[in-house]
């Protein structure tokens, strides 16, 4: 946290001593479809600018939307995942605002009929207890397109020269998840609010509607803090801090807002209802823009859409196709495995649970995967300064290295030299194998002239074993080990050296 800040926070025992912290979360999840929400061009993430683009998402007179029904089916897959209530009948609305990334000048939502609402999703903090949080609606929109700022210091628009348009995005199908206000949290509010976002998008990755990528922007949570003194039964005034890309920068800017509202109130200022930015690199927040009420962006029903409807028939059958959902799973696996609430715990909070279970699906056996995944491989997340899955090395592939020490063809030290080429890029582990040579030897005679030599150098070390120190054995072991660049079978070794010392 810079200086610039320092004085205008409060400490946080302090903080709850004073006051309550009342949250929301609004979380919009860009769904993974095809095309866009309401019109035919390609919703794939990462095309040329102003690539996936037709008179829909430009705004062009006379362009008309078209309702993608696979848009609608996904999101109220996600209101049943969220224990919503599914609305027969829902409406688009136009929600009317000026803005260079929003072409039409309204953006495409739903206002007071949404076709998901009164839900909740219960959460577990890290020591295990469970909090709910109440869902108040989750409702279908489109995406804006993206402005890129140039000329500036941090890529914001204060202090840029000039701004870049890229409308692939606009009309991309969104849910917007709304929750009621998150009271009760206490001094734990912002691991709530960060325990809260992880689930929603455990949740949403589990129904493959999303990839819910917060550093791609398919996931961004805008988090609303306000504080009333404690026993005060009205709310204060909410900052809302937008577009959060993290689930630690969730937790940050709710803890700093939480402190820098409280000194404020103290220091007898006046909280106003704004948007604040989120400062990645200290941890702060930043003033916005005054925030709109709802009156400003003058809804009404969208004339060009008629009404989405959704029959009991359709909602149940969407229902039958609800996959196992993460908590449960990890329940199950937690009890096959035989782990404790802390090692599973462990397990999800390094992003590990699904790369092993994947790793076990393709073959490996569990203890093998789980000792890869969160001791050699997250070593090299580490130093790579990288998340675990994002390293260049498949489940698959872990599942191939753990088969070939199974077969007698790696030792281990040569299994992390195979796992190190495909992390290099050499190739897949076969290949690596090959291109390396790290196959265990299983040339006997070979394997046996090593041992004959190292025999042979060390006298005190065989008069030593044959006095009736068998523990000296392992230095013989290492220069044949050695001598065979650690290719030899080290069981085979032992037995050979056994053998000639009898």
């Amino acid at each position: 946290m810079t200086a610039a800040y320092a004085d205008d926070l409060m400490d946080y025992d302090e903080v709850l001593q004073r006051f309550e912290p009342v949250m929301g979360m609004e979380v919009h999840v860009e769904l993974a479809t095809e095309t866009k929400m309401f019109s035919a061009s390609s919703a794939h993430f990462g095309a040329e600018p102003n690539s996936n683009v037709d008179p829909c998402s430009l705004g062009l007179p006379g362009a008309l939307p078209v309702v993608n029904r696979k848009g609608v089916e996904w999101a109220i897959k996600i209101g049943l995942a969220l224990n919503c209530e599914i609305a027969e009948s829902s409406r688009f609305a136009r929600k009317n605002y000026f803005y260079p990334d929003q072409p039409k000048n309204y953006q495409i939502s739903q206002y007071d009929e949404p076709i998901a609402h009164d839900g909740y999703l219960d959460v577990v903090l890290d020591d295990g207890t469970e909090f709910r949080v109440e869902i108040e609606r989750a409702h279908m929109e489109e995406d804006t397109g993206k402005l890129t700022h140039l000329g500036g210091a941090d890529g914001r628009i204060h202090g840029a020269t000039r701004s870049l348009v890229d409308c692939n995005r606009a009309g991309i199908p969104l849910i917007e998840i709304v929750t009621k206000p998150i009271i009760g949290a206490g001094e734990r509010a912002p691991e709530v609010a960060r325990a809260y976002v992880s689930a929603l998008r455990d949740l949403v990755k589990s129904l493959g509607v999303s990839d819910a990528r917060m550093d791609q922007g398919s996931m961004r949570v805008d988090s609303n803090v306000s504080l009333r003194a404690v026993g005060q039964e009205e709310f204060g005034t909410r900052t809302e801090t937008k577009n959060i890309n993290s689930l630690k920068s969730v937790e940050q800017a709710v803890r700093y807002e939480m402190q820098r509202q409280a000194a404020a109130i103290v220091a007898g200022e006046e909280i106003v209802q704004e948007t604040r930015h989120y400062q990645e690199t200290d941890g702060t927040t930043s003033k916005g823009r005054p925030k709109e009420s709802q009156s400003d962006y003058r809804y009404f029903n969208d004339p060009d859409l008629p009404p989405v409807l959704a029959p009991r028939e359709w909602v149940e059958e969407i229902r039958a196709t609800l996959p196992e959902l993460p908590w449960v799973r990890r329940a199950r696996i937690q009890s096959e495995w035989g782990l404790k609430d802390e090692e599973m715990r462990d397990l999800v909070n390094a992003g590990a649970l699904d790369l092993i279970v994947e790793t076990v699906e393709a073959g490996a056996g569990a203890a093998e995967a789980r000792s890869w995944w969160v001791a050699y491989l997250a070593q090299k997340a580490n130093e790579a300064g990288v998340e675990l899955g994002e390293l260049s090395i498949s489940p698959a592939q872990v599942a191939r290295v753990v088969a070939l020490i199974g077969e007698g063809k790696l030792t281990n030290k040569l299994a992390r030299q195979a796992v190190d080429g495909v992390l290099a890029g050499e190739g897949d582990v076969d290949e690596v194998v090959a291109a390396r040579g790290l196959e265990v030897v299983r040339d006997d005679g070979a394997i046996e002239a090593a041992v004959d030599e190292a025999l042979a150098n060390n006298p005190d070390i065989v008069e030593k074993y044959r006095a009736g120190n068998k523990k000296v054995v392992g230095a013989i072991v290492g220069q044949v080990m050695k001598a065979t660049r650690g290719k030899a079978d080290p069981a085979q070794v032992n037995q050979l050296i056994a053998k000639k010392l009898a």
